[in-house]
């Protein structure tokens, strides 16, 4: 099937813990409804797509091995499609929903994704149960609609840079008396904090004023526990920290600010002590560095995260994937991504390979393509 516009994406977060493996398992079964709406992350009014009325999206509670029904009512004027991060869709991929695993819903019409999330057996956690858990949907924004840009992208031309930092749909200056706090805390408690970058072009660095956080998951996979002042989040990567509301009651900033961009971009999201008295500091605590430092910085950190092999390590299974760790590496390939024209339009690929935008991947395996 052939279709010459472009796919529509929606992030959606799916909140999991582990748990047994029943013959049984439970099953949650959602409608949703998509349409257009007005929506202001930076406060200038544009074209948004909503999920049941709301921006960002529902969220989808479920544990491990829970079965889930989303049957999506397509509203646009638009194909759309709904891609499921961090879901590992054995043997499912037709339910993946990214353009060349299947063909997009239609305007108008319907269509029921059905997958299990994370088929394993019982996983223990390796932390305590937090008091309460915020999904965090971070990133770059631009104040062009999402048509505008596709229409920018399909004409050969670049999007430019950023209007701004959105955090779960909302943006806010230092010392903005309107704010309303985006998270609250009890002193003494600790918070699981899911953040992912769903932005477009740019990494985004950030940091809990006045508070430490503690890496205990990235990308579905528990890690050994790390305590960091400041994290960078790349496009499309997510992870869980933990905060500890270990401080004076009073407010605290949430601050996400632009990694290696010309010119800089930042937001902050009020943090709340409950019976708290008074605002937040205006001193921001400082970002990593910036240029070719800020990038070995990135690189470093990023190879401080390590996998714990107590709580997620790799189990005996067909595969064999357990005696990775002992097979001496012969050979070290680099893919890498650039960009350049074709049908008219700005087309990513790796290493000069790429398949037509306009055909899944199973034709394109019958077509041989890329």
């Amino acid at each position: 099937m052939v279709f010459n516009t472009k796919m529509i994406f929606a992030l959606l977060f799916l909140c999991f813990s582990a748990t047994c493996v029943f013959a049984g398992d439970p099953t949650l079964e959602f409608e949703w409804k998509v349409t257009y709406g007005t929506i202001a992350p930076l406060g200038v009014p544009q074209q948004g797509i909503l999920i049941n009325g709301q921006f960002p999206g529902p969220a989808i509670n479920c544990t491990s091995n829970n079965n889930i029904v989303v049957n999506v009512f397509n509203q646009l004027d638009e194909p759309l499609l709904l891609t499921w991060a961090g879901i590992q869709q054995r043997k499912n991929s037709w339910q993946d929903g990214t353009p060349g695993a299947m063909c997009p819903i239609l305007p108008g019409k319907n269509y029921t994704y059905r997958f299990q999330v994370h088929s394993r057996p019982l996983i223990p956690v390796p932390f305590d149960n937090p008091a309460e858990e915020y999904p965090v949907l971070l990133g770059d924004w631009y104040n062009k609609g999402h048509k505008s840009l596709k229409n920018i992208l399909d004409s050969g031309r670049s999007i430019g840079r950023p209007d701004g930092i959105q955090i779960n749909g909302q943006s806010s200056k230092v010392g903005d008396a309107n704010a309303k706090p985006l998270f609250t805390f009890e002193a003494g408690k600790t918070y699981r904090f899911r953040v992912c970058n769903v932005g477009l072009r740019l990494s985004v660095n950030l940091r809990v004023q006045g508070h430490t956080m503690k890496v205990v998951e990235v990308e579905g996979s528990h890690t050994v526990q790390n305590v960091y002042d400041s994290l960078d989040l790349h496009v499309g990567q997510c992870m869980s920290v933990l905060v500890t509301a270990d401080q004076t009651p009073k407010d605290y900033y949430f601050v996400a600010s632009s990694r290696f961009a010309q010119h800089p971009l930042s937001t902050v999201a009020v943090i709340r002590y409950a019976n708290g008295n008074g605002a937040a500091s205006p001193e921001l605590p400082p970002p990593p560095p910036e240029n070719t430092k800020g990038i070995a910085w990135s690189i470093s950190q990023f190879r401080s995260f390590r996998w714990n092999l107590t709580a997620s390590a790799a189990r005996p299974n067909p595969q064999g994937s357990y005696k990775y760790g002992k097979i001496n590496i012969t050979r070290t390939i680099k893919l890498v991504n650039s960009v350049f024209l074709q049908w008219q339009a700005q087309i990513w690929h790796q290493r000069c390979v790429t398949c037509g935008r306009r055909d899944p991947i199973e034709v394109g395996r019958v077509l041989r393509c890329g």
